[in-house]
Protein backbone atom coordinates (compact mmCIF):
# COMPACT_ATOMS: atom_id res chain seq x y z
CA UNK A 1 0.00 0.00 0.00
CA UNK A 2 1.75 3.36 -1.24
CA UNK A 3 2.73 5.54 1.58
CA UNK A 4 3.74 8.52 2.12
CA UNK A 5 6.00 10.02 4.85
CA UNK A 6 6.55 13.95 5.24
CA UNK A 7 8.96 15.67 7.38
CA UNK A 8 8.40 18.90 9.13
CA UNK A 9 10.99 21.20 6.99
CA UNK A 10 8.89 20.15 4.07
CA UNK A 11 11.29 16.39 3.08
CA UNK A 12 9.27 13.78 1.68
CA UNK A 13 9.79 10.34 0.75
CA UNK A 14 7.69 7.69 -0.27
CA UNK A 15 7.53 3.82 0.63
CA UNK A 16 5.00 0.65 1.22
CA UNK A 17 2.68 -0.39 4.24
CA UNK A 18 3.22 -3.69 5.08
CA UNK A 19 0.69 -3.40 7.45
CA UNK A 20 -2.62 -1.97 6.57
CA UNK A 21 -3.73 1.90 5.79
CA UNK A 22 -3.34 4.11 8.92
CA UNK A 23 -1.74 7.47 9.55
CA UNK A 24 0.28 8.27 12.43
CA UNK A 25 2.54 11.09 13.52
CA UNK A 26 5.92 11.64 15.98
CA UNK A 27 9.54 12.68 15.77
CA UNK A 28 11.72 10.85 13.43
CA UNK A 29 14.88 9.31 15.07
CA UNK A 30 17.36 6.51 13.50
CA UNK A 31 18.30 3.28 15.33
CA UNK A 32 21.85 1.11 14.44
CA UNK A 33 21.52 -1.29 16.01
CA UNK A 34 21.77 -4.34 13.34
CA UNK A 35 19.68 -6.69 15.39
CA UNK A 36 17.11 -6.13 18.59
CA UNK A 37 14.52 -5.01 16.30
CA UNK A 38 11.97 -6.45 18.52
CA UNK A 39 13.31 -5.15 21.72
CA UNK A 40 13.61 -1.57 20.32
CA UNK A 41 10.04 -1.59 19.35
CA UNK A 42 8.63 -2.61 23.05
CA UNK A 43 11.18 -0.22 24.67
CA UNK A 44 8.79 2.05 26.32
CA UNK A 45 11.22 4.98 25.97
CA UNK A 46 10.19 5.20 22.41
CA UNK A 47 7.24 6.74 22.94
CA UNK A 48 5.92 9.63 20.90
CA UNK A 49 8.71 9.01 18.20
CA UNK A 50 9.05 6.97 14.74
CA UNK A 51 11.70 4.74 14.35
CA UNK A 52 13.97 3.98 11.28
CA UNK A 53 16.23 1.12 11.39
CA UNK A 54 19.28 1.37 9.19
CA UNK A 55 20.27 -1.77 9.09
CA UNK A 56 18.34 -2.52 5.76
CA UNK A 57 16.95 -6.00 6.36
CA UNK A 58 14.05 -6.16 9.50
CA UNK A 59 12.15 -9.25 10.13
CA UNK A 60 14.06 -12.14 8.80
CA UNK A 61 14.19 -14.27 12.31
CA UNK A 62 10.58 -13.02 13.88
CA UNK A 63 9.02 -12.25 16.67
CA UNK A 64 8.92 -14.33 20.19
CA UNK A 65 7.65 -13.80 23.62
CA UNK A 66 11.47 -14.16 25.37
CA UNK A 67 12.90 -11.09 23.72
CA UNK A 68 10.12 -8.42 24.67
CA UNK A 69 10.94 -6.01 27.59
CA UNK A 70 7.36 -4.43 28.37
CA UNK A 71 4.16 -5.41 28.29
CA UNK A 72 3.30 -3.83 24.41
CA UNK A 73 4.57 -1.62 21.74
CA UNK A 74 5.37 2.20 22.64
CA UNK A 75 6.52 3.40 19.51
CA UNK A 76 4.81 5.38 16.51
CA UNK A 77 5.94 3.77 13.71
CA UNK A 78 8.76 1.97 12.10
CA UNK A 79 10.34 2.50 8.90
CA UNK A 80 12.60 -0.54 7.19
CA UNK A 81 14.36 -0.69 4.30
CA UNK A 82 13.24 -4.25 3.01
CA UNK A 83 10.49 -5.85 5.29
CA UNK A 84 11.44 -9.79 5.16
CA UNK A 85 8.08 -11.71 5.18
CA UNK A 86 10.20 -15.07 5.28
CA UNK A 87 11.44 -15.79 8.80
CA UNK A 88 13.78 -18.41 9.99
CA UNK A 89 14.82 -18.63 13.63
CA UNK A 90 13.86 -21.86 16.03
CA UNK A 91 12.81 -19.52 18.80
CA UNK A 92 10.63 -17.75 16.41
CA UNK A 93 6.52 -17.95 17.22
CA UNK A 94 5.30 -15.21 14.70
CA UNK A 95 6.34 -12.88 12.07
CA UNK A 96 7.09 -9.45 12.71
CA UNK A 97 4.03 -7.89 10.41
CA UNK A 98 1.56 -9.81 12.34
CA UNK A 99 3.18 -8.45 15.49
CA UNK A 100 2.79 -5.15 14.51
CA UNK A 101 -0.62 -5.36 13.19
CA UNK A 102 -1.58 -6.73 16.72
CA UNK A 103 -0.32 -3.90 18.42
CA UNK A 104 -1.77 -1.23 15.89
CA UNK A 105 1.73 0.07 15.01
CA UNK A 106 2.43 1.12 11.49
CA UNK A 107 4.86 -0.60 9.92
CA UNK A 108 6.61 1.45 6.58
CA UNK A 109 9.70 -0.54 4.12
CA UNK A 110 10.47 0.26 0.84
CA UNK A 111 11.93 3.48 2.42
CA UNK A 112 15.38 5.66 1.39
CA UNK A 113 16.32 4.89 5.05
CA UNK A 114 20.02 5.87 4.12
CA UNK A 115 18.98 9.01 2.43
CA UNK A 116 16.85 9.91 5.63
CA UNK A 117 19.00 9.20 8.23
CA UNK A 118 21.66 11.46 6.69
CA UNK A 119 18.70 13.94 6.33
CA UNK A 120 18.20 14.01 10.10
CA UNK A 121 22.15 13.81 10.92
CA UNK A 122 22.75 16.96 9.06
CA UNK A 123 19.48 18.77 9.63
CA UNK A 124 18.19 17.19 13.01
CA UNK A 125 15.38 14.87 14.71
CA UNK A 126 12.04 16.31 13.89
CA UNK A 127 8.91 15.84 13.70
CA UNK A 128 7.32 13.57 10.95
CA UNK A 129 3.69 12.31 10.08
CA UNK A 130 3.35 8.68 7.83
CA UNK A 131 -0.30 8.52 5.84
CA UNK A 132 -1.62 5.89 3.37
CA UNK A 133 -4.89 7.97 3.11
CA UNK A 134 -3.57 11.45 2.69
CA UNK A 135 -0.75 11.17 -0.33
CA UNK A 136 -0.99 15.30 -0.79
CA UNK A 137 2.66 16.13 0.30
CA UNK A 138 1.55 19.88 1.38
CA UNK A 139 -1.12 18.69 3.57
CA UNK A 140 1.18 15.97 5.16
CA UNK A 141 3.86 18.47 5.75
CA UNK A 142 1.36 20.50 7.43
CA UNK A 143 0.17 17.41 10.02
CA UNK A 144 3.95 16.53 10.77
CA UNK A 145 4.56 20.49 11.91
CA UNK A 146 1.30 20.51 14.20
CA UNK A 147 2.24 17.50 15.67
CA UNK A 148 2.98 17.61 19.59
CA UNK A 149 6.63 16.56 19.55
CA UNK A 150 8.75 15.58 22.52
CA UNK A 151 9.78 19.13 24.35
CA UNK A 152 8.00 19.67 27.33
CA UNK A 153 5.88 16.73 27.12
CA UNK A 154 5.32 14.09 30.02
CA UNK A 155 4.92 10.93 28.14
CA UNK A 156 6.11 8.83 31.47
CA UNK A 157 2.50 9.02 32.27
CA UNK A 158 1.83 7.07 29.30
CA UNK A 159 3.61 4.29 29.90
CA UNK A 160 4.63 4.14 33.70
CA UNK A 161 2.48 1.38 35.84
CA UNK A 162 -0.69 2.31 37.39
CA UNK A 163 -0.16 0.24 40.59
CA UNK A 164 3.00 -1.34 42.22
CA UNK A 165 4.08 -5.14 41.37
CA UNK A 166 6.90 -7.32 42.06
CA UNK A 167 8.94 -8.84 39.51
CA UNK A 168 8.54 -13.08 40.41
CA UNK A 169 9.11 -15.97 38.31
CA UNK A 170 10.61 -13.19 35.15
CA UNK A 171 7.17 -11.61 34.97
CA UNK A 172 5.76 -8.82 36.78
CA UNK A 173 3.17 -9.77 39.83
CA UNK A 174 0.53 -7.02 41.34
CA UNK A 175 0.73 -6.91 45.01
CA UNK A 176 -1.75 -4.78 47.25
CA UNK A 177 0.34 -3.25 50.01
CA UNK A 178 4.48 -3.53 49.10
CA UNK A 179 5.01 -2.42 52.68
CA UNK A 180 3.51 -5.42 54.12
CA UNK A 181 5.53 -7.90 52.04
CA UNK A 182 7.53 -10.21 53.55
CA UNK A 183 11.51 -9.78 52.60
CA UNK A 184 12.36 -12.87 50.80
CA UNK A 185 15.87 -11.79 48.97
CA UNK A 186 19.22 -10.35 50.43
CA UNK A 187 18.57 -6.86 48.78
CA UNK A 188 15.29 -5.31 47.86
CA UNK A 189 15.15 -2.51 45.55
CA UNK A 190 12.26 -0.03 44.96
CA UNK A 191 12.10 0.63 41.54
CA UNK A 192 10.73 4.49 40.02
CA UNK A 193 8.95 3.30 37.06
CA UNK A 194 10.03 5.93 34.45
CA UNK A 195 8.83 3.37 31.29
CA UNK A 196 11.38 0.84 32.39
CA UNK A 197 12.71 -2.33 30.46
CA UNK A 198 12.65 -5.50 31.47
CA UNK A 199 15.73 -6.48 31.41
CA UNK A 200 16.74 -4.04 34.54
CA UNK A 201 14.81 -6.23 36.57
CA UNK A 202 15.97 -9.88 35.09
CA UNK A 203 19.85 -8.43 35.88
CA UNK A 204 18.93 -7.45 39.28
CA UNK A 205 17.15 -10.65 40.21
CA UNK A 206 20.53 -12.62 39.09
CA UNK A 207 21.85 -10.78 41.53
CA UNK A 208 19.48 -11.67 44.49
CA UNK A 209 17.63 -8.53 44.55
CA UNK A 210 14.02 -8.37 45.01
CA UNK A 211 11.98 -5.85 43.29
CA UNK A 212 9.44 -4.07 43.78
CA UNK A 213 8.24 -1.34 40.83
CA UNK A 214 6.35 1.46 41.84
CA UNK A 215 4.74 3.94 39.51
CA UNK A 216 6.61 7.62 39.33
CA UNK A 217 4.19 9.47 40.76
CA UNK A 218 5.21 7.09 44.27
CA UNK A 219 6.38 9.96 46.69
CA UNK A 220 9.57 9.51 48.61
CA UNK A 221 7.92 7.94 51.87
CA UNK A 222 5.62 5.27 49.91
CA UNK A 223 8.98 4.03 48.33
CA UNK A 224 10.76 4.15 51.85
CA UNK A 225 7.55 2.37 52.87
CA UNK A 226 8.51 -0.97 51.53
CA UNK A 227 12.30 -0.56 53.50
CA UNK A 228 14.59 -1.06 50.21
CA UNK A 229 18.23 -1.29 50.39
CA UNK A 230 18.33 1.15 47.34
CA UNK A 231 16.18 2.98 44.73
CA UNK A 232 16.22 2.46 41.48
CA UNK A 233 15.18 5.23 38.69
CA UNK A 234 14.62 3.84 35.25
CA UNK A 235 14.55 4.67 31.82
CA UNK A 236 11.58 6.50 30.06
CA UNK A 237 10.33 8.80 27.25
CA UNK A 238 9.89 12.26 26.72
CA UNK A 239 11.51 15.33 28.19
CA UNK A 240 12.64 14.97 31.40
CA UNK A 241 12.17 18.99 32.52
CA UNK A 242 8.58 17.90 31.97
CA UNK A 243 8.83 15.83 35.31
CA UNK A 244 9.53 18.31 38.42
CA UNK A 245 7.88 16.56 40.60
CA UNK A 246 9.52 13.05 40.11
CA UNK A 247 12.96 15.19 40.37
CA UNK A 248 11.73 16.42 44.10
CA UNK A 249 11.03 13.06 45.03
CA UNK A 250 14.27 11.91 44.26
CA UNK A 251 15.85 15.20 45.76
CA UNK A 252 14.34 14.33 49.24
CA UNK A 253 15.52 10.50 48.92
CA UNK A 254 19.05 11.82 48.12
CA UNK A 255 21.25 10.38 51.37
CA UNK A 256 18.50 8.00 52.38
CA UNK A 257 19.39 5.21 50.20
CA UNK A 258 21.63 4.53 47.41
CA UNK A 259 20.29 5.16 44.14
CA UNK A 260 20.92 4.33 40.64
CA UNK A 261 19.42 5.76 37.70
CA UNK A 262 19.78 4.99 34.10
CA UNK A 263 19.01 7.01 30.71
CA UNK A 264 15.98 9.13 32.16
CA UNK A 265 16.92 8.33 35.33
CA UNK A 266 20.23 9.42 34.93
CA UNK A 267 18.74 12.71 33.75
CA UNK A 268 16.08 12.61 36.61
CA UNK A 269 18.77 12.08 39.19
CA UNK A 270 20.92 15.51 37.35
CA UNK A 271 17.95 17.69 37.87
CA UNK A 272 17.63 16.55 41.77
CA UNK A 273 21.01 17.65 42.22
CA UNK A 274 20.65 20.83 40.56
CA UNK A 275 21.58 20.51 37.03
CA UNK A 276 19.74 21.17 33.92
CA UNK A 277 18.82 19.08 30.34
CA UNK A 278 18.87 19.88 26.93
CA UNK A 279 17.96 17.95 23.54
CA UNK A 280 20.26 16.96 21.44
CA UNK A 281 20.18 17.67 17.51
CA UNK A 282 19.44 13.72 16.81
CA UNK A 283 20.25 12.19 19.87
CA UNK A 284 22.17 8.86 20.64
CA UNK A 285 19.72 5.66 19.23
CA UNK A 286 21.94 2.00 18.51
CA UNK A 287 23.76 -0.37 20.10
CA UNK A 288 27.31 0.66 19.06
CA UNK A 289 28.00 4.08 21.01
CA UNK A 290 31.58 4.22 22.31
CA UNK A 291 31.50 5.47 25.76
CA UNK A 292 34.44 5.95 28.02
CA UNK A 293 35.03 5.44 31.74
CA UNK A 294 37.15 8.30 33.05
CA UNK A 295 38.19 6.63 36.24
CA UNK A 296 39.47 3.73 34.42
CA UNK A 297 40.26 4.89 30.83
CA UNK A 298 38.17 2.22 29.50
CA UNK A 299 36.16 2.20 26.32
CA UNK A 300 32.82 0.86 27.04
CA UNK A 301 30.80 0.18 23.47
CA UNK A 302 27.01 0.97 24.50
CA UNK A 303 23.19 0.55 24.22
CA UNK A 304 22.06 3.62 24.06
CA UNK A 305 18.22 5.46 23.54
CA UNK A 306 18.04 9.14 24.12
CA UNK A 307 17.29 12.24 22.81
CA UNK A 308 18.44 14.92 25.86
CA UNK A 309 21.52 15.21 27.65
CA UNK A 310 22.16 16.74 30.76
CA UNK A 311 24.47 20.15 30.65
CA UNK A 312 27.57 19.43 31.97
CA UNK A 313 28.20 23.30 33.10
CA UNK A 314 25.13 23.23 35.77
CA UNK A 315 26.53 20.03 37.62
CA UNK A 316 27.36 20.92 41.40
CA UNK A 317 30.51 20.96 42.41
CA UNK A 318 30.28 17.86 43.95
CA UNK A 319 28.78 15.66 41.58
CA UNK A 320 31.96 13.75 39.19
CA UNK A 321 31.42 12.98 35.44
CA UNK A 322 32.67 9.27 35.41
CA UNK A 323 31.48 9.00 32.23
CA UNK A 324 31.86 10.62 28.48
CA UNK A 325 30.42 10.07 24.92
CA UNK A 326 33.29 9.80 22.79
CA UNK A 327 31.14 10.62 19.59
CA UNK A 328 30.25 14.40 20.80
CA UNK A 329 31.23 14.56 24.35
CA UNK A 330 28.37 14.56 25.99
CA UNK A 331 27.89 13.01 29.55
CA UNK A 332 27.06 9.71 30.29
CA UNK A 333 27.63 9.41 33.76
CA UNK A 334 27.75 10.68 37.22
CA UNK A 335 28.31 10.11 41.00
CA UNK A 336 28.43 12.17 44.06
CA UNK A 337 30.81 12.25 45.76
CA UNK A 338 29.64 12.43 48.98
CA UNK A 339 26.17 9.96 49.44
CA UNK A 340 25.87 6.96 47.46
CA UNK A 341 23.91 8.07 44.35
CA UNK A 342 24.99 7.57 40.63
CA UNK A 343 23.50 7.22 37.04
CA UNK A 344 24.55 6.31 33.72
CA UNK A 345 23.07 8.12 30.34
CA UNK A 346 23.26 5.21 28.43
CA UNK A 347 22.01 1.28 29.09
CA UNK A 348 24.25 -1.26 30.97
CA UNK A 349 21.18 -4.06 30.80
CA UNK A 350 21.78 -3.80 26.79
CA UNK A 351 18.57 -5.37 25.19
CA UNK A 352 19.90 -5.21 22.61
CA UNK A 353 23.26 -4.22 22.31
CA UNK A 354 26.98 -4.99 24.43
CA UNK A 355 27.21 -6.22 27.61
CA UNK A 356 30.08 -4.19 28.21
CA UNK A 357 28.60 -2.20 31.00
CA UNK A 358 26.67 -5.00 33.04
CA UNK A 359 29.54 -3.87 36.03
CA UNK A 360 27.26 -1.36 36.77
CA UNK A 361 24.57 -3.75 38.08
CA UNK A 362 27.13 -5.23 40.30
CA UNK A 363 28.01 -1.84 41.46
CA UNK A 364 24.76 -0.38 42.70
CA UNK A 365 24.48 -4.37 44.79
CA UNK A 366 27.80 -3.53 46.27
CA UNK A 367 26.80 -0.42 47.28
CA UNK A 368 23.84 -1.13 48.78
CA UNK A 369 24.92 -4.63 50.81
CA UNK A 370 27.65 -1.51 52.13
CA UNK A 371 24.86 0.77 53.17
CA UNK A 372 22.91 -1.70 55.38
Amino acid sequence: MKTLIALEDGRTFEGRSFTGPGETTGEVVFNTSMTGYQEILTDPSYKGQIVTMTYPLIGNYGVNQEDIESCGLHLEGFLVREYQEAYSNWRATGDLRSYLVQHGIMGIDQVDTRALTRHIRLAGAMKMAISTKDLEPESLVEKARHSPGLIGRNLVEQVSCRTPYMWSDDRPVEIENPSALEKKADLRVAVMDCGLKYNQLRLFSDRGCECIVYPYTAGPEELLACNPDGIFISNGPGDPAALPETARSVRKLLGRRPIFGICLGHQILSLALGATTYKLKFGHHGGNQPVKDLETGKVEITSQNHGFSVDHETLPDNVEITHVNLNDQTVEGIRHMDIPAFSVQYHPEYAPGPHDAEYLFDRFTSMMTQNT
